[in-house]
């Protein structure tokens, strides 16, 4: 019987539609089904239209191949839910054949969706005038978002090595709002440096959002990891969400990846986020192998070549934001002649502190805004006009706020124009 290729994708996506949630609520539970059920929903609508729009359009040679990668990336797709049912950290060639082009296929999808939607008026209006060219030239437009998918790969499996230059002030802005900071950018992480400053900067790698999975293996986050910490950090600030669901499956992997830090644990410092709280022993074993203390509303000193620092670290909030900060602060006080840091992994308690009460607040979460236009140079993300600070250096008051893109990402499986952050941090004025 010849395989009519036609169908096969949409065969395929409705065997995917049906059988994951339904194999995800047998062996894992209603949360996961429910969970895969609203992603595939989302994002299988516009992949199914595109495909039969392009099916109509493409030079007849082309028709089999736009069967042929859809079915086999809606096949890395399947694979990858279902697997996810049992999550582990899987081999190179499973994140390579199955994750990567499974969770890019679902990005395209997840973004084709409203953009076909926001078109369809022009399809209506030359359909009506029998345009067939611009129908054509239409369904390119409607295929952006699945070559933007595609393409932000290189963006997601990517980090920017930086040095960025954070200037404190006993003043600044009254109003809440987004400040310069200087960035300067090299291949080699070592190699970059910056104009001298009139007194030694204080030197901090800060991780976060690590998020160890398909996309952060345990390899490459070590190798990352080790060229942050040759660049000799005063302190290490590790602030939360190091986990997915695949490394949340497989213990130990945490403490493989972050083994590097092992000689310079007396100067780390890591605090929990917000999925470090579905698996926070396996969190807190890590940090207790590797030597780095971990603070949960808790305060850390360090004597640093740069100076005294008091470090406190706030557990992840998620209500009663001012309640608890004030709360914590006043546990902590300033501490005379110190710089005075707070890890807080949601930036958005930043309008929650007090007035002038911390000198610099250093979060994650955001993952940069995840989508937007930082690759171009500009700051604009989906997260600009919202409640929270997306990405770079804030300020209000004397207090500054600086937002790191993060290493990794969780959730939307793609960074499209928002590359990932491998910075050293040099704060002055402190």
């Amino acid at each position: 019987m010849k395989l009519d290729l036609s169908t096969l994708f949409p065969f395929l996506a409705a065997a995917t539609w049906l059988a994951v949630p339904l194999y995800a609520a047998v062996a894992r539970g209603r949360f996961y089904a429910i969970f895969s059920a609203i992603l595939l929903s989302f994002a299988l609508p516009g992949a199914l239209v595109l495909h039969a729009r392009l099916r109509e359009v493409v030079p007849s040679l082309a028709v089999v191949p736009i069967d042929v990668l859809f079915a086999c990336s809606m096949a890395a797709a399947g694979l990858q839910f279902a697997h996810l049912v049992r999550a582990r950290m899987r081999s190179s060639a499973f994140r390579w054949l199955v994750s990567v082009p499974g969770q890019t296929f679902i990005a395209g999808g997840l973004l084709s969706g409203p953009w076909v939607l926001a078109l369809l008026p022009f399809r209506w209006l030359f359909g009506a005038l029998d345009w067939h060219g611009a129908l054509v030239a239409l369904t390119a437009v409607e295929a952006i978002p699945l070559g933007l998918a595609v393409a932000s790969v290189l963006t997601s499996i990517g980090a920017r090595p930086e040095t960025v230059r954070i200037a404190l002030s006993r003043e600044g802005p009254k109003t809440f709002g987004r400040v310069p900071v200087e960035r300067v950018r090299r291949r080699s992480p070592i190699a970059a440096t910056v104009a001298p400053s009139p007194r030694r900067p204080l030197r901090i790698v800060q991780l976060t959002d690590t998020h160890l999975g398909p996309w952060q293996s345990v390899a490459r986050l070590r190798r990352r990891v080790a060229h942050l910490v040759a660049r000799e950090p005063d302190l290490i600030a590790l602030t939360g969400d190091y986990l997915t669901m695949e490394s949340m499956g497989t213990p130990g992997c945490l403490v493989r990846a972050l083994e590097p830090l092992a000689p310079y644990a007396d100067r780390c410092v890591a605090i929990f986020g917000n999925h470090d709280h579905e698996a926070p022993e396996h969190v807190r074993d890590a940090m207790r192998q590797l030597g780095i203390r971990l603070l949960i509303d808790d305060e850390a000193c360090f004597a640093t070549a740069a100076g005294p620092v008091q470090v406190i670290g706030s557990d992840y909030l998620s209500e009663q934001h001012a309640e608890r900060l004030a709360a914590l602060l006043g546990r902590h006080p300033r501490r005379a002649d110190h710089l005075r840091l707070l890890l807080l992994h949601d930036p958005s308690g930043f309008h929650a502190l007090p007035d002038d009460d911390v000198d610099l607040v250093l979060s994650g979460h955001t993952h940069g805004g995840q989508v937007g236009l930082v690759s171009l140079g500009l700051d604009w993300t989906v997260l600009s006009r919202t409640r929270w600070p997306d990405q770079g250096l804030f300020a209000r008051g004397a207090s500054r706020l600086y937002v790191h893109r993060g290493t990794g990402f969780y959730g939307f499986p793609l960074r499209v124009g928002v590359p990932a952050e491998h910075s050293l941090l040099e704060i002055e004025g402190h």
